[in-house]
């Protein structure tokens, strides 16, 4: 990154990070290379964050994210501080990445190998479409390149350093056309559309609506690689933890941040439910209602901020699964457009749904009791802006659980109500409840007016030592894009890494193997 960014001002020999989710544990370990002191709180009894892990009767849920990809921005936090993600964590690669299920009978195995998943695609849709996908392929590869150092992995303070050859590179590519009708551009099976588009929502647009440059998505996750930590995916987080431990870090779990004390325009301590840390600069994780108030400034906007979509979860244990089911299952309804317009506009509960289905025993059996099996059902919804509101879910909660039990049911996964031994029933009210604004985990959408530069940034003004991370601030929302925002957040504190070799290891202790 050639260009001078803003960074915090005055002394900030001791960093207290506000948070251990992966955007914090991320910062904490670019700043620890960078040779700052660290301390970390956590309200939590554990790291993770919203990749948190919920133990119940022998079966091990993953509460936050289950899909792991570009594993090198993780190892780039870890080689800070002369550490490796792969002496901590042995992860393993999904082949395929997903399994498509489609209205129609139609099954696709989604490779992220090129040769596998050209030869998927004739099977499927013909020699047509597979020279499509070849086409798309290139395509997809060039976007991430451009995009990459230049726009996701970036500090903006102005929309202005938007202007760089790279930009005319990205319109060249279109970029800044629509998703829908660029993926259209190389394919026109309906179906494989869909399975280059969907990632979309988790940007909280709809592909009809969303910029083609968020194809970058559909790259990380069809052509990067898909991968699985063994011990689930809150191995990462865990993995995060102890490197930086045993680099240096002083971690606080179970300590309720309450407020912030300032002199003038800086932070001068932080204030727990356990006790005051004077610290020269705070890097803040919650979510940004959460952050703002503790700073006491909220930036001005032209336009209120709009959220994304949210999400129904059941965690369930079960005596069984269905061979039909991959690690990651995509199971599409009849219904696209319509389900975007109920998603975003309309605030109804989908009506045909279309459903991620993550079987991680399918991977690592060891996460439940022998011969017992984990799935993890995601049933997009509308957010508590425009959908139904939190206290409203109090009552819904059951009765949509048994709705989409009953549609797994239809399309193929017979007895599955049945088969539930344990369960966790996640809903927009408990998303409420753990202070995500709107009842969403996925915070604010990425309309064009909330991405790059126009997204809420990780300085606030009026506070001269204060940096934000995580899925609200720059880049936005996702594992990888979460831990460059740790990493972004250390470079304003910091300022940007010179990219010495790899410092000598710091570790006191094993490697720990993966433990989860």
């Amino acid at each position: 990154m050639s260009r001078a960014i803003r960074t915090v001002t005055g002394r900030t020999d001791h960093v207290v990070v506000v948070g251990a989710g992966l955007a914090g544990l991320s910062a904490a370990l670019h700043l620890l290379g960078a040779g700052r002191r660290v301390t970390v709180v956590e309200r939590a009894a554990v790291p993770g964050g919203r990749a948190g892990r919920l133990d119940r009767a022998g079966y091990r849920f993953d509460t936050g994210p289950t899909v792991f990809t570009m594993p090198d921005l993780a190892d780039e936090a870890f080689a800070a501080v002369g550490d490796s993600l792969r002496d901590r964590v042995e992860l393993i690669p999904l082949h395929p990445a997903y399994r498509a299920c489609f209205a129609d009978g139609g099954e696709l195995a989604v490779h992220t190998g090129a040769e596998a998943m050209e030869a998927e695609v004739e099977r499927f849709a013909g020699p047509a479409e597979a020279a499509g996908y070849r086409r798309l392929r290139g395509w997809l590869e060039r976007l991430h390149r451009v995009q990459m150092r230049r726009f996701i992995d970036a500090n903006f303070d102005s929309p202005l350093q938007l202007l760089t050859p790279d930009l005319a590179r990205l319109a060249a590519l279109g970029g800044f056309g629509r998703l829908d009708a660029r993926i259209g551009h190389f394919l026109r099976d309906e179906r494989l559309r869909r399975v280059f588009s969907f990632q979309s929502l988790y940007a909280g647009v709809p592909p009809a609506r969303a910029l083609a440059a968020y194809a970058v998505i559909a790259y990380m996750d069809t052509v990067a690689g898909v991968f699985f930590p063994r011990g689930g995916m809150h191995a990462l987080p865990r993995a995060m933890a102890d490197a930086a431990a045993d680099a240096g870090a002083d971690f606080r779990y179970g300590h309720d941040v309450t407020r912030l004390e300032r002199s003038g325009s800086r932070i001068t301590a932080v204030v727990t439910s356990h006790g005051r840390i004077p610290c020269d600069a705070v890097v803040l994780t919650p979510d940004l209602p959460v952050s703002y108030r503790l700073l006491g400034r909220r930036p001005r906007r032209p336009l209120r901020l709009r959220h994304a979509p949210s999400a129904v979860v059941l965690h369930a244990g079960t005596d069984r699964t269905w061979p039909r089911l991959g690690h990651h299952t995509l199971s599409f309804g009849h219904a696209w457009k319509g389900t975007f317009d109920e998603l975003t506009r309309t605030g109804s509960l989908m009506t045909d749904p279309s459903l991620l289905i993550t079987r991680p025993t399918a991977t690592d059996p060891a996460l439940a009791p022998e011969g017992k099996h984990l799935h993890y059902i995601l049933a997009p919804c509308p957010n508590t802006d425009i959908g139904p509101t939190a206290a409203a879910w109090s009552d819904l909660a059951p009765r949509y659980r048994d709705t989409v039990l009953a549609e797994l049911d239809r399309r193929g996964l017979a007895g599955i109500a049945a088969a539930v031994e344990e369960e966790c029933l996640v809903t927009p009210a408990d998303w409420h409840g753990q202070g995500h604004a709107a009842g969403t985990p996925f915070s604010a959408a990425h309309t064009f007016a909330q991405t790059g530069p126009f997204r809420p940034r990780n300085l606030v003004r009026g506070t001269d030592n204060a940096v934000l991370a995580g899925c609200g601030t720059t880049p936005g929302v996702g594992v990888p894009t979460v831990l460059i925002s740790g990493k972004l957040a250390a470079a304003r504190v910091t300022g940007p890494p010179s990219r010495p070799g790899p410092r000598p290891r710091t570790r006191t202790g094993s490697a720990g193997g993966g433990r989860p």
